[in-house]
């Protein structure tokens, strides 16, 4: 068997296995197609190279069957991959490609049938700084545009006291529609762990192609669905650096969890993170920065 497929397959299925799941069905078709591709490769029989290649790029295209929902069906496992180190118009270039992407994906689609828009991301493809959440609110599902909501209002002025602006920066979430609520219901509710499965290559390829210098995650969920965890204690991996995917990531308090503790001291713990952040990235630190939230 193609040696990228299989390891391809192995990492999907470890995916699975680290989120719980612990049963995936697989279709005699596919068992099929599975042994017969994996006849074919075991033959020795010798192939030019261009008839290696479109071998292996065949290969990548065998169906896998799913829990449910198919992951998405370009590079399948691959955004563990090392960044693809592009330029700016590259990187847009990319976003779009991935954008219009998921918006072909109807499998994908079908998950939220109650959603309006596609919640992508937005920012600059630029930034020295990402910040991701977990899953598009009513507000974010009407504007097609994450964290403009009162907790996004909030990120943004987080985001204005490090000096920075909206457009500095890029801010995603792991999830592009808004989970759905039963009919009639008001709020949001946490994604499911099939609704994170299927979505988390999704936010691995942002983040390989826009390699940002540091990543922001924005309370448990977002924690739990990046690392793949079952739960993540924002308590006590907050403020601690860690890495994912190459890139140095601070756990930290979502903006929602501020806007139901008010307190100093909790606002001066998620500022204490941000501090890191705009250390590690070399933005500049004023006295007066450092010194928000202080209890007097």
């Amino acid at each position: 068997m193609n040696q990228q497929f299989e390891n391809t397959t192995i990492d999907y299925l470890q995916t699975l296995k680290d989120l719980g799941v612990q049963k995936v069905e697989v279709s005699a078709e596919t068992m099929q197609t599975l042994k017969t591709r994996n006849q074919q490769v075991s033959r020795p029989v010798k192939a030019p190279a261009e008839a290696v290649s479109a071998n292996a790029d065949d290969a990548s295209k065998i169906p896998v069957s799913r829990p449910a929902v198919g992951m998405p069906h370009a590079e399948m496992g691959l955004f563990e991959e090392k960044s693809l180190n592009l330029g700016s118009a590259e990187k847009a270039a990319e976003l779009e490609k991935l954008a219009a992407e998921i918006n072909a994906n109807r499998e994908y689609r079908a998950m939220f049938k109650y959603a309006k828009n596609m919640v992508f991301g937005v920012g600059t493809p630029d930034a020295q700084i990402m910040f991701i959440g977990e899953a598009p609110g009513a507000d974010e599902d009407a504007q097609g545009e994450p964290f403009v909501g009162r907790a996004g209002q909030l990120l943004t002025k987080m985001i204005q006291a490090m000096g920075l602006q909206r457009a500095n920066v890029y801010i995603g979430n792991i999830l592009k529609y808004r989970p759905d609520m039963p009919p009639g219901s008001y709020g949001n509710r946490k994604p499911t762990l099939e609704e994170i499965t299927i979505s988390r290559p999704y936010i691995c390829r942002q983040v390989r192609v826009i390699q940002p210098k540091v990543l922001v995650a924005l309370g448990n969920t977002a924690v739990e669905g990046l690392f793949k965890t079952g739960h993540a204690a924002i308590t006590q991996r907050r403020g601690r650096w860690t890495e994912f995917l190459g890139i140095p990531l601070m756990p930290t308090y979502h903006p929602a969890y501020l806007l139901r503790n008010q307190s100093n001291s909790e606002k001066r713990k998620v500022w204490e993170d941000l501090l890191q952040v705009m250390e590690r990235v070399g933005l500049p630190i004023s006295e007066k920065q450092r010194r928000y939230f202080l209890m007097k």
